[in-house]
């Protein structure tokens, strides 16, 4: 099932990830996080969302282990360093109606550069926020791009395994 690159998801979801934008080699073929390199897929199975790798093909499977995923820009860029700020503040607006409608227990932007930017909170880190989206907590993890060279394999699975099991703690 091809996403073409829209949200992906339902009501009830466990997390609901939010990418900052596509890369041109997703909006080629029309699936989340299909650039090579870019660590979502490994990083997904290692922290316990997926029973086991899905390629970007699978994205439309995404649901049925309780995760979505939305961008926040849909211009498919070289890099992210590409978009303007107004870009991204446009996308954290256009945000909000999507986590009421998708009622996820965890909004889980991909990217604190992303986040301090498209929600003017400068000096926002990883980790839980203190405010929240649509009503839903928020969750920053460091972005899987290939470009991001800051994290090896095992600090994303630790980083995105302590998200995963935020919702549990709630409750």
């Amino acid at each position: 099932m091809a996403s073409k690159l829209g949200p992906i998801g339902g009501p009830g979801l466990s997390v609901l990830f939010v990418g900052i934008n596509p890369s041109l080699r997703s909006a080629e073929v029309g699936h989340h996080f299909a650039r090579p390199g870019n660590r979502f897929w490994p990083t997904l199975n290692a922290a316990g969302f997926t029973p086991r790798r899905l390629s970007p093909q699978e994205d439309g499977l995404l649901p049925s282990f309780g995760v979505g995923v939305v961008n926040f820009v849909s211009r498919p860029t070289r890099s992210a360093d590409d978009l303007t700020v107004a870009e991204l503040r446009a996308g954290a607006a256009e945000l909000e109606d999507t986590v009421l409608a998708c009622t996820p227990k965890l909004v889980a932007v991909l990217g604190v550069v992303a986040y301090r930017a498209a929600f003017g909170r400068p000096d926002a880190g990883l980790g839980l926020q203190d405010e929240p989206v649509g009503g839903r907590p928020v969750w920053v993890l460091p972005n899987p791009s290939g470009l991001n060279a800051h994290y090896k394999p095992a600090d994303f699975a630790r980083l995105y395994a302590e998200a995963r099991l935020y919702p549990a703690s709630l409750g």
